[in-house]
């Protein structure tokens, strides 16, 4: 059974789907979904459009084939279209939408590594091009999905980071591509904010997880379930006591479609008060 036919799965999509939002800001709209193959941005597809309610999705990503695999459930809707488009480059006409949910970008070391240059043109150009396209097509919110990443290295001075706190980026490594240019893609919405009146949200996305995870996923906590999957040691490549916040994609999903509900009313807003802070070693032993 592939997972997004499993009924547990199914249950996370309702969950969302039916969760007590203001919902009449959203349906009948029109969402741009860029990365609509990734963790994040198919969840959220599968979410709008199990609503049934008018919303069209336009989900972008760079591989038609792939799409059409993973989206085989929706891909005759009416209110389903996949664009194969290259966003580095500045985006095709595809008339006008009511939410851009920008989600596609390289998300883990190995992919640093492998294409700095795509890493950071996916989260400034890209971003560039998407936000003057919304600032040309009457787009009513913006949603940038950043990183945790831009609060840089923890060097002792928080036990926590805050919104408004921001750690240190060594930017002369290959590494520092991706949170430096969610730092820039952060501050080019606040940018078009200013200069075009453009309303924008920014999501700090942590270590997110969940079973749309790629096999290829160089991270931790796909590695870590990857090798109890296969039986597997569970492999630390340090003494494991790095502090870190993961999140399930249904929750972060949930989160993102709350600040589309009320992040621009100009307040924070929590959607729980439970932490999900945990060290590497403790993630090992508790999937182990």
């Amino acid at each position: 059974m592939i997972f997004f036919d499993n009924p547990l799965y199914l249950e996370d999509v309702k969950r969302v789907a039916g969760a007590s939002l203001d919902w009449s800001k959203l349906d009948g709209k029109t969402f741009l979904i860029t990365g609509a193959t990734g963790m994040m941005g198919s969840f959220l597809t599968d979410v709008l459009m199990s609503r049934n309610s008018g919303i069209r999705v336009l989900a972008v990503g760079r591989n038609e084939n792939k799409g059409r695999d993973r989206f085989k459930r929706w891909w005759d809707d009416p209110c389903f279209s996949f664009i194969c488009a290259d966003i580095s480059q500045p985006f095709p006409e595809s008339g006008p939408v009511d939410f851009i949910f920008h989600a596609a970008s390289n998300t883990h070391a190995i992919a640093y590594l492998e294409d700095p240059i795509g890493t950071i043109s996916m989260n400034v150009m890209a971003t560039d091009h998407l936000l003057r396209y919304g600032a040309e097509h009457g787009l009513k919110r913006f949603i940038f999905s950043s990183s945790n990443e831009i609060y840089g290295e923890n060097t002792g001075d928080y036990s926590h980071f805050r919104e408004d706190d921001m750690g240190y980026i060594n930017c002369n490594t290959l590494r520092a591509g991706y949170g430096e240019s969610k730092r820039c893609g952060e501050a080019l919405c606040q940018a078009y904010r200013k200069h075009d009146g453009l309303d924008v949200c920014i999501a700090r996305f942590t270590r997110s997880y969940g079973p749309s995870m790629l096999k290829s996923d160089r991270k931790a906590i796909s590695q870590f379930i990857l090798n109890a999957l296969s039986g597997e040691d569970i492999v630390l490549k340090s003494a494991g006591n790095q502090l870190y916040s993961y999140t399930y994609v249904a929750d972060a999903i949930l989160g993102l479609l709350f600040i589309l509900d009320k992040g621009a009313d100009g307040e924070a807003y929590n959607i729980s008060d439970s932490r999900s802070d945990i060290t590497l070693k403790d993630l090992a032993e508790k999937i182990a």
